[in-house]
């Protein structure tokens, strides 16, 4: 299949190609996750989601909220050998955790980051339905995305407990898994072409190299021709292609989320610190991107850090 294949795919979502995740993918995010869903129920849940990412809200809580995570989060790395794809997975989670519900350094955030990477979902679930409970009972006011979402987003977007657990758990690892990467790939290919400092585009070109999503998956729900090509109501195997944030509906409603975690991520580690490798620079991109040894690099303060 071509790029115009691919996309008319991903642009006409109701014309017999909805999303195809595998069951193990809904057992761990839930049935109500925004991927899987479907007509009325994920207008729903994404415009729940886009509500917790409005660009007010981006102005105006979550950036002060993540530039005062990261500022925290890189203090001290001078004069260490560190593997930065760790790094990069504790960032990401950590903040994820912190703008969901404001416990982004905490023996809880611990608990939580041990049974994430697990993928032990009833023990986060259980663990999210208590927080959900004492939030209920203690009926105080956070800047959070857990209150917003308890208390309806506005009142546009009510949802049940477990459609709020499902969407936490969505964020989490949907945040985790491109955040971390990109940020690590960002860090890898700043050291490979230091030029590159110069230049602006340096989250979107990490994203072409790296691609963290390898591909968007759709069934088809009829047979029908493409460009000459029968598609039939069965599996295909197709080449992927470069579309960063998916397309049509279905586009990452948590693009400018992740822009502004990575962003302030990266501003002030080049600001703050230059590096250098110093082991396990090997680096798959399929099936999915990772350093399988670590990354490791040797920090050491930037002279005109401030």
């Amino acid at each position: 299949m071509d790029p115009e294949v691919n996309r008319f795919i991903l642009m006409n979502e109701g014309k017999g190609f909805p999303p195809g995740y595998p069951q193990s993918m809904v057992y761990i995010l839930g049935k109500s996750n925004i991927a899987s869903v479907n007509g009325d129920a994920h207008k729903i849940m994404r415009g729940a989601f886009l509500s917790l990412v409005s660009p007010p809200i981006i102005r105006h809580q979550i950036l002060p909220k993540t530039d005062a995570f990261m500022r925290t989060h890189l203090t001290n790395w001078t004069h260490q050998t560190i593997d930065i794809q760790q790094k990069t997975k504790e960032m990401a989670f950590l903040s994820s955790l912190n703008q969901i519900a404001g416990i982004g350094s905490s023996p809880l955030s611990k608990e939580f980051m041990a049974e994430f990477m697990k993928l032990a979902r009833k023990k986060i679930v259980r663990m999210l339905e208590e927080l959900i409970e004492d939030r209920r009972k203690s009926q105080e006011i956070h800047e959070d995305m857990l209150y917003s979402l308890m208390n309806g987003v506005d009142n546009r977007y009510k949802l049940s407990d477990e459609e709020i657990i499902d969407q936490i758990i969505t964020i989490l690892y949907s945040g985790f898994e491109t955040v971390s990467t990109t940020s690590m790939m960002a860090i890898k290919y700043l050291h490979d072409h230091p030029r590159i400092l110069e230049e602006f585009r340096v989250i979107l070109e990490t994203s072409r190299l790296a691609t963290i999503v390898n591909g968007v998956l759709r069934k088809t729900t009829k047979e029908m021709e493409l460009e000459g090509q029968l598609i039939m109501d069965k599996p295909l195997e197709t080449e992927n292609y470069f579309f960063v944030f998916g397309g049509g509906t279905r586009r990452c409603p948590g693009k400018e989320l992740g822009i502004a975690e990575i962003s302030t991520f990266l501003h002030y580690f080049v600001t703050r610190y230059r590096w250098e490798e110093v082991g396990g620079d090997e680096i798959t991109k399929f099936p999915r991107v990772e350093a399988p040894n670590g990354l490791q690099i040797k920090v050491s303060p930037y002279r005109h850090c401030y």
